[in-house]
């Protein structure tokens, strides 16, 4: 009986209060593509890969073949989302590492 409450008592407490859980990543399965492009498209030279492309598409202002001038900013675009990525589910496991290691608490 005493364990019942006990039992009733701890999932009552347990649904107040949030996870006592490190969080270090930056994103989600569903936030990686968007947030990281945002994060991409702050640094100068991507806008201006961007800002080529978009000229390029324009018949009267086409110095490349379209494709052409596409392939620098997909590299860079790619190449730093899977650097991200990697750094990112790193940090995912360590925080799952810690999180999940035994401690030690002292009441007084």
């Amino acid at each position: 009986i005493c364990c019942r409450e006990f039992q009733k008592e701890l999932e009552r407490v347990l649904k107040t209060y949030c996870k006592n859980g490190i969080r270090t990543t930056k994103y989600t399965l569903l936030t990686f593509v968007p947030q990281n492009l945002f994060e991409q498209f702050h640094r100068l030279a991507n806008i201006y890969f961007l800002i080529l492309v978009i000229i390029n598409w324009f018949p009267q202002l086409e110095v490349f073949q379209r494709d052409i001038t596409m392939v620098p900013l997909i590299a860079v675009l790619l190449a730093i989302a899977v650097k991200d990525g990697t750094e990112d589910y790193k940090r995912y496991k360590l925080d799952q590492q810690i999180n999940s290691s035994k401690t030690k608490a002292y009441n007084k």
